[in-house]
């Protein structure tokens, strides 16, 4: 026993695992657009994203999220991945162990008249429910037994398989991870979009009705013979022209309730009684600590998943070329047999046993054995490649988040201001309207610019709440470096 443990814990053929070392930046260039006047920054600081939907303090957001985790239907479906990864990891460590079948066999054949006879040496048996009187006989037969076999893996291929099965139950874990990142960045982005366009909608709303009271007025000076017929052709104009946009916002807004409804793992309209009254678009954080380039390598689930799968697949090498080698086996068998079922309980003469080692070995298989052995050389090299295709692609989602979160800031403080300003233009030009000095031109041309540019900072604003979540999803915030991972999602709260 202690020759086959020695044997058993032998060296694995094939290639050990060994990380891929990447080289990171040392830094950030997406932070070198970050002007420090900037309301709200980007810093080095160590970076803490397990709950980032906290930052924009809205309890809706964070209801939603923790409720996504829960009942997400690609969240569930990574999770049953995981159970299917974890159970595959057994079935591949089970011929490490001693496999044992148990038989049992009853036969009962007919034997012709002709053959019961001492021909041949032999005697035919008939049973205790054989016939007499030219019937013809029949023969029966029980057995019962116990065959065991184990193999003693002395190559390692076992052991290969079973360190491939672990690989890829940490690429499954890295899996639900990469999906809870994805899920809570979806859940985020159409919140915020929601109340981008509820926001949209009621600036429509509010210009619309200051243009119906410039039109209704304009259409009181033209009764009184004040002014002319293209002022209120104009003016009811600008009405219908705003009018026409407030259909589109409500469908954008409906359609973020249903996608909400479905990441929740719901029908699209549950949510709509919930999520129809309008609210603010979040407020973005001060500051947002990024971390370095090195710790996203350690971060970002998709990359730690491609990495388990370059394990997987170099583990794999080692169970190809297992196959090169010969397989040792320890069998025995042990059981009883008669050709009298009546005289079973007489075993003491009916017992069958043996014991014994075997050896396998493919002497020729045809090239399959050296072409498997290539076949997982490639995919290893696939996996590989498609481990620092990932790195680099991460490395692009943050640098490209970054730009896009700090430039958007610029984007939304220049139209804050022109917003303002437009404001002033809107009264100016009513004013001398109304003194005469000044035509209606001037009053749409202020009332349009108006509410273009109150648009365009609700959608900035909308859009800055987008690229924070877009540069938290390219970090892998969302989830917990957790030992072990559960079985159901829970966030952390």
């Amino acid at each position: 026993m202690a020759f086959c443990l020695i044997i058993v814990s032998g060296c694995a053929v094939g290639p050990d695992y060994r990380r891929p070392e990447t080289k990171a930046p040392s830094n950030w260039d997406g932070q070198n657009v970050v002007a420090p006047a900037n309301p709200s920054k980007t810093t080095i600081n160590p970076v803490e994203l397990v709950e980032w939907w906290t930052a924009f303090n809205d309890p809706t957001l964070s209801s939603l999220v923790e409720a996504a985790v829960r009942a997400n239907l690609d969240v569930r479906l990574a999770e049953a991945r995981i159970r299917q990864a974890r159970a595959a990891r057994w079935v591949a460590g089970a011929p490490l162990w001693p496999q044992a079948d148990a038989t049992v066999l009853y036969d009962r054949s007919h034997t012709p008249s002709a053959a019961v006879s001492t021909a041949g040496g032999g005697l035919a048996v008939s049973g205790p429910g054989s016939s007499t009187g030219g019937a013809p006989p029949f023969r029966e037969l029980f057995q019962a037994g116990l065959d065991a076999s184990w193999e003693l893996d002395v190559f390692g291929g076992t052991r290969r398989n079973l360190e491939a099965a672990g690989a890829d139950l940490r690429a499954a874990v890295e899996d639900r991870r990469d999906v809870l990142v994805i899920m809570m960045g979806d859940v985020g982005t159409n919140y915020i979009n929601l109340r981008g366009f509820q926001k949209q909608i009621q600036i429509a709303r509010e210009n619309l009705k200051a243009q119906k009271h410039n039109a209704d007025i304009i259409q009181k000076r033209h009764d009184a013979g004040f002014v002319g017929g293209l002022d209120v052709a104009n003016a009811k104009a600008q009405v219908a022209t705003t009018e026409s946009t407030i259909p589109l916002f409500e469908s954008s807004a409906r359609a973020a309730i249903y996608s909400l409804g479905v990441l929740l793992g719901r029908e699209p309209a549950a949510l709509e009684k919930d999520l129809a009254k309008a609210a603010p678009i979040p407020p973005i954080p001060p500051e947002i600590p990024v971390g370095l380039p090195s710790e996203l390598l350690r971060r970002r689930p998709d990359i730690r998943r491609a990495e388990a799968q370059i394990h997987a697949a170099t583990a794999r090498i080692g169970v190809a070329t297992a196959d090169l080698f010969p397989r040792f086996f320890i069998t025995g068998s042990f059981g009883v047999t008669t050709s009298d079922v009546t005289k079973i309980g007489s075993l003491a003469n009916n017992k069958f046993w043996s014991f014994g080692p075997s050896v396998t070995w493919p002497i020729f298989a045809g090239g399959r054995i050296y072409w498997n052995i290539k076949i997982q050389d490639a995919l290893q090299e696939q996996a590989l490649l498609t481990y620092e295709k990932t790195v680099l692609t991460a490395l692009k989602d943050v640098e490209t988040a970054l730009v896009a979160y700090a430039k958007q800031q610029e984007t939304r403080k220049s139209l804050s201001e022109a917003v303002v300003e437009n404001r002033k233009a809107v009264d100016l030009a009513t004013q001398l309207y109304m003194a005469g000095k000044s035509d209606f031109l001037n009053v749409l041309i202020a009332q349009r610019s108006l509410f273009t540019s109150e648009d365009a900072l609700a959608r900035s604003t909308t859009a800055l709440d987008t690229n924070l979540i877009a540069l938290y999803k390219a970090l892998g915030g969302g989830w917990e470096n957790e030992g072990a991972a559960p079985e159901a999602g829970q966030a952390k709260k």
